[in-house]
């Protein structure tokens, strides 16, 4: 198995060099050439652990990994820094639902179950390659991503890892997270804009001529630990598996019943997996993709246009605020029969006119797909709902799901992806009570729902803070450049 770009006009790599490079020089996404062939019996899934079912997962899309590598990146990633040994529990909501609890890694997000892995796998990598240079991490985020690619990068010797996020839109827990990130080879800047405007600035700058002779003379890898990278991907595949297991480890369902994935997405990493763990023997029913008030991927589903002409909304569910999804590239490289030049027509009419068709053939691949969208007024009436009729609370983002959930008779997995208390000021107003910012904002909310503040925040506002560059899209490069020199 070796991955090639959905785009056709980049050389086939292995996963190696695919993580590593992130992009394909042709602008495309990394993916398999084929689907791997795992050996995992469903009938005793459940009785795995996440390290064991995560060996195998990995050695399947990583074929020229070795399974010491393989083994070293999953004990790494997957050890004391998680509040639970389970690491992706599984929560019983009634009605055939079940929450996917993703949030019990260091910074209480879904991204860290690939970013624990990716500094790893990217350090295996350059070796495997023989590549005897600094590796630069360049990564946009929206949030969370930024926070959990620096607890997994933060002094990883030989390495360097730049943030950009836009001003406007996170957390001021999510920020706090970033601007006092200790490591001494993370640097962070706040970015005029959205999410959309620091992604795409991410993705010119690799794709720039001036900055790859730049990386060349300083002899310098450049990679993303945005969810274009594959190496980010992979690791998500396995919870689908890890949570399928313990629903039949719980009775809940036979071995090779089809069960639904709801999951509330914005960049599509998270609900791509769910694709792939069901090309690779998941059984699954439904897919359902749940967005908010940007909710290009609502249309895409529904009508098979992609428009990206709209205002840009900053919703209390931040993560999502997104209107060009970069993942749904390769599922529709998939859906439409692995057809390069299909894809190449449609991301050239995305960027010229903002919008694209799809093609028939497309859409009937994406059948098993549906799609709906929450408001912000629904998203504090389900946080609130949830609560009270069950003592469960949980953050904006899970709670855009839970209000699409609608039980057609199949268990399932919704995936809950960050922990509320990330969001503390959303979740007090769902909940009627006083809005707190800051640290006060931990501490009310724990009061007011008799719950704990997670060990992961305890005493994040007492971090000083280290980060505090703003800067205009324009000057990217030169900030990166410059801290890139930084020894």
């Amino acid at each position: 198995m070796e991955y090639v770009s959905t785009r056709g006009e980049a050389p086939a790599v292995s996963a190696a060099q695919a993580i590593l490079q992130g992009l394909a020089p042709d602008g495309g996404l990394y993916v398999p050439n084929q689907w791997p062939t795992l050996n995992l019996d469903l009938k005793t899934i459940g009785q795995q652990s996440y390290q064991d079912l995560a060996t195998e997962i990995f050695a399947a899309f990583l074929p020229d990994f070795t399974k010491a590598e393989i083994q070293a990146v999953v004990q790494a990633a997957y050890g004391s820094q998680w509040d639970t040994d389970k690491i992706v529990p599984v929560k019983d909501a009634g009605n055939n639902l079940h929450y996917l609890e993703l949030f019990h890694g260091p910074t209480l997000a879904f991204k860290d179950i690939a970013l624990q892995a990716l500094p790893h796998l990217v350090i295996a990598a350059a070796k495997k390659e023989g590549l005897d240079k600094e590796i630069a991490i360049l990564t946009a985020t929206s949030g969370d991503t930024g926070t959990a690619a620096m607890a997994g990068f933060a002094d990883v010797p030989g390495t360097k890892i730049a943030v950009l996020y836009p001003q406007v839109g996170v957390s001021d827990i999510q920020r706090q997270q970033m601007v006092s990130e200790p490591g001494k080879n993370t640097y962070v800047y706040g970015i005029e804009g959205n999410f959309d405007d620091a992604q795409q600035a991410v993705k010119r700058l690799l794709g720039d001529s001036d900055f790859a002779t730049f990386l060349k003379e300083e002899d310098i890898q450049i990679s993303s630990a945005n969810s274009i990278n594959i190496g980010r991907l992979v690791p998500q595949i396995v919870y689908y598996f890890y949570g399928y297991g313990q629903l039949i480890e719980k009775g809940q369902i036979k071995p090779g019943e089809e069960i639904d994935v709801l999951v509330p997405t914005g960049n599509f990493g998270n609900m791509l997996a769910a694709y792939y763990a069901s090309q690779i023997g998941l059984p699954v029913a439904d897919f359902t993709v749940a967005s908010n008030e940007n909710h290009v991927l609502t249309e895409l589903f529904q009508t098979g246009v992609y428009n990206k002409n709209r205002d840009f909304k900053v919703t209390n569910a931040p993560a999502m605020d997104i209107l060009v999804s970069s993942n749904l590239e390769r599922l529709l490289y998939f859906a439409g029969g692995q057809d390069a030049d299909l894809i190449k027509k449609d991301m050239a009419d995305l960027q010229s006119q903002g919008q694209y068709q799809l093609a028939e053939k497309t859409r009937s691949g994406l059948a098993k797909f549906s799609a709906g969208w929450t408001n912000q007024e629904q998203v504090e009436e389900t946080i609130r709902k949830t609560f009270l009729s069950s003592g469960y609370l949980i953050d904006p983002h899970t709670a855009v799901a839970v209000h699409q959930y609608h039980d057609d008779g199949h268990q399932t997995l919704l995936a809950a992806t960050a922990s509320p208390y990330k969001f503390p000021q959303t979740v007090l107003e769902a909940l009627g009570e006083e809005v707190v910012g800051g640290e006060g904002g931990l501490t009310a909310l724990a009061a007011a729902t008799k719950t704990q503040i997670p060990d992961q925040l305890k005493d994040l506002f007492q971090r000083p803070v280290r980060h505090r560059t703003f800067i205009q899209a324009a000057d990217i490069q030169k900030q990166i450049e410059s801290a890139l020199k930084t020894d």
